[in-house]
């Protein structure tokens, strides 16, 4: 069912932190000036669990109720689970947005890939629905509530500027900006400068090895502006993504080919 003129906008709103994550209360108050919103979230924290989904166990899901209130929909599943289920079984309609934040830390370059928060947004995506990944630079006294208000104001415009057909973005919110009277903003590439390959090998009390990841990133091999360098610059970057991961030239090349394979 589409949108009628009068009605107003509808917003699924999902994260990976967890339904009581305080970056999702402050961008659904946000949200809040912009539409009704539909919380559809994680149980529990789901960092890190990229884009997969729960199909070899039910999925549990919760409602949940505040001051007789709904505030939403705990589900004991991944990002993508609940988007899934935000737009085939909660929401009364198909969502005009579907917003996944406000993570608790950046999802820059290739961490993207690992990230639940951008998996939910690019969910959305799959179902034709312009989504948008919401992501806050780590602070243990992190501004969610000012990021809320710079994350709603860059919404707003992508609903008011975007080109025709639905659209995936990746928002990233420095500290820097956060502290800022005056933030900037940039629309950069994602960046591919790998990370995650040094780890710090320890001895438990039972003389077992074990390590961990230190998440260090290698130095930009290239000048080209990207979301990590614009980021470590104290500027907001939003990215347009695409969850099409054909390499259509190479496919191209590709066409005339032949192939032996036997009898």
């Amino acid at each position: 069912m589409e949108r009628l003129s009068d009605e107003p906008l509808l917003i699924l709103l999902t994260n990976d932190d967890g339904i009581y994550a305080p970056g999702l209360i402050a961008l659904e108050r946000q949200l809040e000036q912009l539409g009704e919103v539909y919380v559809v979230a994680p149980a529990t924290e789901q960092s890190g669990v990229g884009h997969s989904i729960t199909y070899l166990r039910p999925l549990i899901v919760k409602e949940l109720f505040e001051a007789q209130q709904r505030r939403g929909w705990a589900v004991e599943g991944s990002p993508a689970d609940c988007v899934k289920l935000g737009l085939c079984e909660y929401c009364p309609r198909r969502p005009d947005l579907v917003v996944s934040g406000i993570n608790s830390g950046l999802n820059a370059g290739i961490n993207v890939l690992y990230s639940g928060t951008v998996a939910a947004a690019i969910e959305g995506a799959f179902f034709g629905v312009t989504s948008i990944a919401v992501s806050l630079e780590f602070n243990e006294h992190a501004q969610f509530d000012r990021a809320a208000v710079i994350a709603r104001r860059i919404i707003e415009q992508i609903q008011q500027k975007q080109p025709a057909g639905p659209q995936l973005y990746n928002l990233n919110i420095p500290t820097a900006a956060v502290d800022s009277p005056r933030p900037s903003m940039q629309v950069v590439p994602m960046g591919l400068v790998r990370s995650g390959e040094q780890y710090e090998k320890r001895i438990d009390p039972r003389g077992r090895n074990y390590f961990w990841a230190t998440g260090e990133l290698y130095p930009p091999s290239g000048r080209h502006e990207t979301d990590l360098s614009a980021l470590k610059a104290g500027c907001i970057t939003l990215t347009p993504l695409h969850f099409d991961l054909t390499q259509h030239a190479t496919l191209a090349e590709m066409e005339p080919w032949t192939w032996e394979l036997g009898t």
